[in-house]
């Protein structure tokens, strides 16, 4: 975007990302109990939990459907589209802000 951009969407854009980053770090400090006592794969400070939850589901853990259903729900409350999680995987290992 340029930046000329409206100042509202220059304060709309850093809130997203704020959130976002919210959402990365409560990820790590959720997954790190898991992590530090059983070990596997560290929790990545790039993933958003629905990205994680998404994986989940899409990998047919017990919890993964249950959970992407209730964030996707949530989003769609506030206006997204459905598929939320499934969405944030995509975006999530390729570098992207989340759709």
């Amino acid at each position: 975007m340029s930046s000329r951009e409206p100042a509202l969407t220059r304060i709309s854009n850093w809130v997203i990302q704020l959130l976002i980053s919210i959402d990365q770090f409560a990820y790590v400090l959720l997954a790190a109990p898991y992590y530090l006592i059983f070990g596997g794969v560290c929790p990545s400070a790039d993933e958003t939990i629905s990205s994680r939850v998404g994986r989940a589901a899409m990998a047919g853990a017990w919890w993964g459907k249950p959970c992407a259903w209730a964030i996707d729900h949530l989003f769609m409350l506030l206006g997204s589209k459905p598929g939320h999680c499934a969405r944030a995987i995509e975006t999530a290992f390729l570098g992207m802000a989340p759709k």
